[in-house]
Formats: structure tokens, C-alpha cells, sequence
């Protein structure tokens, strides 16, 4: 069972080899850290990451951080893993977790009540669990922004949000998929996910992050039963 869940987004700049000394944005990296380290703290017996890629799929609990696309020189030891998984597996090991994880990609385009019924997957793990979801909102919060200024994504991001704050992940079965594919919002299966995997009832629910630096919504969350 779920018993706990952090959310933090997957930029590129939370891998430290690619922003020097000078990290970007070091709130969100702070609010990320500290999030998972909640989630590492709340004692789950097994943890669980998922993030959006390709194609729907488990991979090694052993994977690395590939920046491959980044930085060639950067890459390390293990198997590759997609950038949302890698970082959310680097998290877990800054915030000294070594126990049983799970590692689970949602290919972008997946349907919602795919996204849902892997999500009743996992809120079925046995023991407690935790849940660490690496999704970002829309792309297209300002002129900069990837997919230019959208008016309709400061409210698509509000719902998300809302979501998270209200400690109602069930919302989030509702998210539409034609307007997060045209806000480049690509993590929406990842919080589709989330809403079928936590399904008991939120006691707590906490925001440590949310802003839009370069366009982008990134929102830092922590829910627990």
C-alpha cells in the first residue's frame, strides 16, 4: 500500500554535473531534496519512481543518471535509465535510501485509464510503500517558455496544484489529455498515475516548491496517509 508520496519535477538542471558550482534555480533543487528525504525518513519497506518516457515499461532497480544526451562524458557504471527515473534514483540516493525500489516509465502518450489501472498496481505493493512521482506541469507559462505563452496553462497548472494541496490526488483522474498534450505538459500520465495510487485517504499534504522559471511549472510536493 501507499503510504506516502513525494513530487518533484525532471529538469535537467537537478543533475549537479550539469550546472557547476553555481546550481540553477538551487530552490527547487533544495525543495526536491528535501521532499524525498521526508519520503525516505517516513520508513516505506519498498519505494517505487515513476516518470515519463518512451514507452511504458520497469526498468533495473540498479540504473543510473543518463546525461549521456547532456554531457557524453558524464556517463557512469549500470544501466541507463530514461532522465525522470535517473534523477528521481539519484534523489533516493542523496537522501541515503538503500532499501527495494521499483522503477516504472509511463510512455507519454499513455491513455488515463492505463495510467490508472498501473497506479492501482502499484497502491497494491505489499507492505508500506512509497511513492516518488517525477512530473512537471505545462511548458508554455510565458514567451520563453518551450511552447510560448498559453493562457490556458496557468489554470491547467492550478489544477495541479490544487490537487497536491488539497491532498486530493484523485482529482487528477480527470486531467485532459488533449490540453496537456498541447501545453507540452508530457508528465501527465506520471500524475495519472499518482491519482490511482493513492487511494486511501490524505492526512497530510504540504507545497515546498512552485514556480515557473523559463515557462516551465515546476511544483514540489509531499502527501502522506
Amino acid at each position: 500500500m501507499i503510504t506516502c508520496a513525494a513530487i518533484c519535477p525532471a529538469p535537467p538542471l537537478l543533475a549537479r554535473e550539469l550546472t557547476g558550482r553555481d546550481p540553477v534555480v538551487p530552490e527547487l533543487r533544495q525543495a526536491c531534496a528535501a521532499a524525498v528525504t521526508r519520503l525516505v525518513r517516513a520508513g516505506p519497506e519498498t519505494m517505487a519512481v515513476v516518470g515519463a518516457a518512451r514507452r511504458t515499461a520497469a526498468w533495473p532497480a540498479d540504473g543510473r543518471l543518463d546525461l549521456g544526451a547532456f554531457a557524453p562524458p558524464l556517463d557512469g557504471a549500470g544501466p541507463p535509465l530514461p532522465l525522470p527515473l535517473g534523477l528521481g534514483a539519484r534523489l533516493l540516493d542523496d537522501a541515503g535510501y538503500s532499501g527495494p525500489r521499483l522503477l516504472q516509465s509511463v510512455n507519454t502518450g499513455e491513455p488515463g485509464p492505463a495510467c490508472l489501472r498501473l497506479g492501482a498496481g502499484l497502491g497494491r505493493l505489499a507492505g508500506r510503500a512509497g511513492l516518488l512521482i517525477m512530473a512537471g506541469g505545462s511548458a508554455c507559462r510565458s514567451v520563453r517558455a518551450p511552447g510560448y505563452l498559453d493562457p490556458r496553462a496557468a489554470g491547467f497548472d492550478e489544477a495541479l496544484e490544487r490537487a497536491v494541496r488539497d491532498g486530493d490526488p484523485g482529482a487528477l483522474r480527470a486531467v485532459d489529455e488533449d490540453l496537456a498534450r498541447e501545453l507540452l505538459a508530457t508528465a501527465r500520465p506520471v500524475w495519472q498515475v499518482l491519482a490511482g495510487a493513492m487511494t486511501e485517504p490524505v492526512t497530510a499534504a504540504e507545497i515546498l516548491y512552485r514556480d515557473d522559471p523559463f515557462g516551465v511549472f515546476y511544483l514540489v510536493g509531499w502527501l502522506g496517509t
